[in-house]
């Protein structure tokens, strides 16, 4: 018997779930390393992020956009299962696992009907099988979009996971000047001595921005062209902040806060930018709902639909006034023998950032000596690149001294910064006695959040972190 009839015979005995033609697509783009303000709706100068722009445009704008983590695998983790990292056991570290008993929303949804798929980095980096799992949480892989978009079963709504490797580094030198960018227009964040090199490193991280830009345009007019936009939810982020010294794997606004925007077509007063704390756990429960599922019971991270049906901007839901994130181990950059990451934790709102450093004891992204850190480099928890160099080999100028100790050098307990005053985050106020109520009230807030939700840092059992085992490797030098 033909191989084709047979196929089509078993397929007439399968029972697929019953799919409502109404339920939306969901395409989702995740840039890896994209953070916040780097975009042209958020005021951005220079990077040209024209879809980015458009779906802002067309659908809802996020100012205060927060992941769980600034580090790849448990920022992923946590907004794939929509729980904070703190919550997932090894996933709370970089190049680690996710067990199975974790469940993801595209799992979920898979799981109602849903055809799910991603492509390039969706989960990790890490060892997906350790958890038990036999791929990867957002689905199976595809080259492209592309690919699975023409092969998509065309009686059921389908979620996929876009995943660039843009702007992660190494980049290519000067990629943004032979673009024709102008190195005098970039805006520094305050944190970055203003340098040739530094201003030529940030223009090289805008043109991998824009390709991730590009490339998510090509993939949005695939559906448009075929006729589908109008019922495709499409949400566009980053993972974390920038990878530059005091960006990505801190908690700082550098580190932290990322570009979020969701469009779908009218099923919500488009051209809004709503003020609202949200964090990207939120995502898994929003999709969810979207889709007509219940969120899962242990889910932390709440529905964004309200704010979305809402027809206003600004300032909505007077409970989401504040985000709360922390980080555990990125890459082990202590001393050899020692696993331990710099786990921290903090509680952002409109007026302050507070940061509770559990253990002050320990370099916040690395040991200074190459010779004895745990994977070879010197502030290894800070990626190497131009810039990082230079504030390495001008450490003694006393006109950068400054920005290398705000980048490199030991952090006390408590970190507390009035953003009125100071919106870059680079004086800590904490030891000062006219913010002491300030911060005792925040830092009762903070613990009784984590308390709340399980955090081992506070509960206890949070020696396992350090314990969890390391599946990558040493830090390739990028220059």
């Amino acid at each position: 018997m033909n191989l084709r009839i047979i196929f089509t015979i078993t397929l007439s005995f399968i029972t697929f779930p019953a799919i409502s033609a109404d339920k939306p697509n969901i395409f989702f783009a995740i840039a890896d390393d994209w953070g916040y303000p780097h975009a042209g709706v958020y005021g951005d100068p220079v990077v040209k992020t024209p879809t980015f722009d458009r779906m802002a445009r067309e659908g809802v704008l996020f100012n205060h956009a927060y992941v769980s983590s600034p580090s790849c695998t448990p920022s992923r983790s946590a907004l794939m299962t929509g729980q904070y990292h703190w919550r997932l056991e090894e996933a709370a570290n970089l190049h680690s696992t996710l067990q199975t008993k974790f469940r993801s929303y595209s799992e979920i949804l898979g799981d109602a009907g849903y055809q799910i798929g991603h492509s390039r980095k969706a989960w990790g980096p890490g060892k997906i099988a350790v958890g038990g799992r036999k791929g990867d949480p957002a689905g199976p892989t595809s080259p492209n979009f592309a690919e699975f978009y023409k092969k998509r079963a065309k009686d059921k709504p389908f979620c996929f996971w876009f995943g660039s490797s843009d702007p992660h580094r190494p980049y290519d030198w000067q990629s943004g000047v032979k673009s024709g960018m102008d190195l005098k227009k970039i805006k520094l964040p305050g944190c970055f001595p203003d340098h040739e090199t530094v201003r030529t490193d940030v223009a090289d991280y805008y043109w991998e921005v824009q390709r991730f830009d590009r490339e998510v345009g090509e993939a949005i007019k695939l559906i448009e062209d075929a006729g589908e936009l109008s019922n495709t939810i499409i949400v566009i982020t980053g993972d974390h902040g920038m990878p530059f010294p005091r960006g990505k794997s801190n908690l700082y606004d550098l580190g932290a806060q990322v570009p979020l925007v969701f469009r779908w077509g009218d099923m919500f007063k488009t051209g809004r930018a709503i003020d609202d704390f949200v964090s990207l756990t939120d995502l898994a429960p929003t999709f969810l709902e979207a889709a007509g599922e219940k969120p899962l019971a242990e889910m932390t991270g709440r529905s964004l639909m309200n704010l979305l049906k809402s027809e206003k901007s600004g300032w909505i839901d007077p409970k989401r006034d504040h985000v709360i994130y922390g980080k555990e181990r990125h890459v082990p950059s202590q001393e050899k023998d020692n696993l331990s990451g710099y786990p921290s934790r903090a509680l952002r709102n409109k007026e302050f950032l507070y940061i509770r450093n559990f253990r002050p004891d320990l370099w916040p992204v690395g040991i200074p000596d190459a010779d004895k850190a745990q994977i070879g480099n010197s502030f290894a928890d800070t990626d190497n690149g131009p810039t990082k160099t230079f504030l390495m080999d001008h450490r003694d100028d006393p006109a950068v001294k400054k920005y290398f100790d705000l980048a490199f050098a030991k952090r006390p307990e408590e970190e507390l910064y009035d953003l009125s005053k100071d919106p870059d985050q680079l004086v800590n106020v904490a030891a000062k006695p006219e913010y002491a109520e300030v911060k005792k009230k925040l830092a009762e807030q903070l613990i009784g959040e984590l308390r709340a939700t399980a955090d081992p840092r506070v509960v206890g059992g949070a020696e396992r972190f350090d314990k969890y085992p390391y599946y990558g490797g040493p830090q390739k030098v990028s220059k």
